[in-house]
């Protein structure tokens, strides 16, 4: 298991944190994600045999969202 934690911009409510917590936890190999939303924050548990983390930023961009790199 790897993980990382994204610093990710535009994040305010409950909704964006919903968004980013299903399209992410919906990638093969994601086993948990946690959205600290006062921090901007994105904390990722994930299987690097089955996703990379370049597929993980650009889920959470898909959604609105910057992934500062």
């Amino acid at each position: 298991m790897a993980n990382a934690i994204l610093n990710v911009k535009g994040m305010s409510c409950h909704h964006c944190e919903h968004s980013v917590k299903t399209s992410v936890g919906s990638l093969a190999g994601v086993k948990n994600v946690q959205v600290e939303l006062k921090d901007g924050k994105v904390k990722i548990e994930y299987d690097s045999a089955q996703v990379d983390l370049k597929t993980i930023q650009y889920t959470i961009e898909d959604q609105g969202y910057e992934v500062e790199r």
